[in-house]
C-alpha cells in the first residue's frame, strides 16, 4: 500500500515536470514573414514590382545567423532594378522586425504567381538550421492593360479607406459643439430673469 503522503508528491513532482517541459519548449524564436509586392505604372510599356518582406520575432528568444532567399522571380520575366533578392542579420532578438525590399521590373505581359521566400535561422540549443516561409503573394498581373481611371475614383479610394474615420471626427465635433453651445431656450430664460 502506498504512503499517504508519497501520492500527493508524486502528484506535485508530475506537476512540475509538465510545466517545465512545457516552458522549455516556448523558449525559442518563432519567425513570422509577410511578404508584400505592388505594381507601379511607369509608362504604357514598363511596369516595376516593388517587394517588400517584414521579418518578425514572436517568439522568446533570439534567432541567430538570419538569412532570407526570395530568387522565385524568373529572369526571363523580371530583372532587378535595384537591392538584391537575398539578405542577411546577424541576429533578431525577440519581440524585433526586419525589413527588406528591393525592385523589379517586369519584361513580359501575363500573370505572375509568386512564392513564399525562405527565411533561415540558427537557435543556440540545436544544430540544426530552422526555416520559415513568408506570406505567398497575391497573382500579380504584369503589364496588363488596364481601363483609364475614372474622374472621381480618387475621391472614392479615400472615402473608402478614410470614411470611418471621417464620420467619427464628425460626431464628436457635432457633439461637442451641441455641448458647448447654449440651447435657445436657456438663452430666453437667462434674459427675462436679467430684465
Amino acid at each position: 500500500m502506498a504512503n499517504p503522503i508519497s501520492k500527493p508528491l508524486i502528484l506535485i513532482l508530475v506537476f512540475l515536470f509538465l510545466v517545465s517541459s512545457s516552458l522549455a519548449t516556448t523558449d525559442v524564436p518563432f519567425i513570422v514573414a509577410n511578404k508584400k509586392a505592388t505594381l507601379n505604372r511607369l509608362k504604357s510599356s514598363a511596369e516595376r514590382v516593388s517587394v517588400t518582406i517584414d521579418i518578425y520575432n514572436q517568439g522568446t528568444s533570439t534567432a541567430y545567423d538570419v538569412s532570407l532567399v526570395d530568387d522565385h522571380w524568373p529572369q526571363d520575366i523580371f530583372d532587378i532594378i535595384s537591392g538584391n533578392t537575398s539578405q542577411s542579420w546577424e541576429r533578431l532578438d525577440a519581440g524585433g522586425i526586419l525589413s527588406h525590399s528591393f525592385e523589379l521590373e517586369g519584361k513580359v505581359k501575363g500573370s505572375f504567381y509568386g512564392s513564399p521566400a525562405v527565411i533561415t535561422f540558427r537557435i543556440p540549443t540545436k544544430s540544426a538550421l530552422q526555416e520559415a516561409y513568408s506570406t505567398p503573394i497575391l497573382p500579380l498581373d504584369v503589364l496588363a492593360d488596364r481601363p483609364p481611371e475614372k474622374k472621381f475614383e480618387w475621391a472614392k479610394r479615400l472615402l473608402a479607406k478614410y470614411g470611418s474615420l471621417i464620420s467619427v471626427v464628425t460626431i464628436v465635433v457635432l457633439f461637442v459643439y451641441l455641448v458647448a453651445t447654449p440651447s435657445k431656450s436657456t438663452a430666453a430664460k437667462a434674459s427675462k430673469k436679467r430684465r
